[in-house]
């Protein structure tokens, strides 16, 4: 599949969820969060369609609202969204599950829609119950704060932030007359396998129904699912995709899904780039794997070892850290071929040393890293942070 994506199409950040014609968001103050910051977020689809699909997290301890989501989207339908920041309503049990359906269900009856066309999804906190004193009412002042401008895009993006430093919102504009616009949330607890990672995108597409959901887990698959901050698959994992259908252009699923994989890359990049405590931007590629399954996993491998996030982090070239970590991935390679390149140094060639690693310049904020394992014709890309003092320091005082 080519990417058709033209000059004329570029992504750019000027707007997100509200881009497309036929929906309109809001984010408000409703209290959930101590801090008085932004907290509650709604997206609704006016359509006239009103297509949905969802992909969501594979941790086997599943948030509330994950649960719910997964229900409702079986009928591939939904009106509109209601997502929380400040509390994850994960390990909740059935009042937690309750507290999802009746956010779900106040939602539904301010919009004089059924409850079963309500996603919902939550981030923050996990183990704790939300303040449903404090939600619900927040619902009411969510839709009627809710308009279609660029603002109210950004206002639902900024809503769902947690650890984020920034909102991070993305749209993509056809020539044809047809766009695709998205938000998404997530610096930390980050290896989505479909991080704390929420993303909504909105289209008005006219789009089969069925090839929504292949569409989406393709467009995932190649980018949410290739960021990998720390490893750590969330409870609360969701992106979202709704089709209103308001340009009235049909959209063949192939030009489709490379415009949606074109927008989702963008959004990735500003999750990577507003990671916890993040200063090096890191981008792992491993080319010549047997398959395109081992070429990820050993990527994934060299993204999650320690002792190669905080070589990164340190600026220092060492090499032999990354050939252990791709040395215990479950990919079949000659060791004796290696190849390794860090910012255009070959300083590991054919197993051993290459280039001198004073060669590897890492002062700057982006390590690019190329592995050859020699084994096949398969490649791919993982992106990945450093790990610094900053990260550490956040994540050890999050909860208190």
């Amino acid at each position: 599949m080519t990417l058709a994506v033209t000059p004329h199409a570029q992504v750019d950040r000027s707007a997100g969820v509200t881009a497309p014609a036929g929906f309109r968001a809001a984010g408000v103050i409703a209290g959930i969060k101590p801090a008085g910051k932004p907290d509650l977020t709604v997206v609704v689809n006016d359509g006239p369609d009103n297509g949905a699909a969802g992909v969501f997290t594979t941790n086997k301890v599943k948030a509330a609202p994950v649960l719910w989501s997964q229900q409702v989207l079986t009928a591939g339908k939904l009106k509109a969204v209601v997502l929380n920041s400040g509390g994850a309503n994960a390990c909740t049990g059935p009042e937690g599950f309750q507290d999802t359906h009746t956010t779900a269900e106040e939602l539904a009856a301010v919009l004089q829609v059924g409850a079963a066309e309500i996603g919902v999804c939550s981030t923050g906190l996990i183990g704790e119950r939300l303040p449903m004193e404090k939600l619900i009412p927040g619902i009411s002042q969510c839709v009627d704060a809710l308009g279609s401008t660029a603002a109210h895009g950004l206002a639902a993006a900024t809503a769902v932030m947690t650890t984020d430093n920034v909102p991070k919102q993305a749209v993509l504009r056809h020539p044809d007359g047809w766009s695709i616009g998205g938000f998404a949330k997530g610096a930390g607890m980050c290896a989505p396998n479909m991080a704390t990672m929420l993303s909504v995108i909105t289209t008005d597409a006219v789009v089969d129904p069925p090839h929504l959901d292949h569409v989406l887990r393709n467009a995932v698959g190649k980018t949410f699912n290739r960021l990998d901050v720390d490893g750590g698959t969330s409870t609360n994992d969701t992106v979202l995709l709704l089709s209103s259908g308001a340009s009235g252009v049909t959209v063949a699923a192939d030009e489709f899904e490379a415009a949606l994989t074109a927008l989702a890359a963008d959004l990735v990049k500003q999750l990577q780039a507003d990671a916890e405590g993040v200063t090096k931007h890191v981008s792992i590629t491993v080319n010549g794997a047997a398959t395109e399954a081992e070429a990820v996993a050993a990527a994934k491998v060299v993204a999650e070892d320690n002792l190669c996030k905080t070589a990164f982090f340190a600026s220092d070239p060492n090499w032999g850290r990354i050939a252990m970590a791709v040395g215990n991935a479950p990919t079949a390679f000659d060791p004796a071929l290696l190849d390794i390149t860090l910012n255009g140094a070959a300083i590991c060639v054919a197993g051993g040393k290459g280039v001198d690693r004073s060669k590897a310049d890492l002062s700057g904020p982006e390590i690019d890293v190329v592995i050859d394992l020699h084994a096949g014709d398969a490649s791919a890309t993982v992106l990945t942070t450093d790990l610094s003092h900053a990260y550490v320091e956040e994540n050890s005082a999050y909860s208190s």
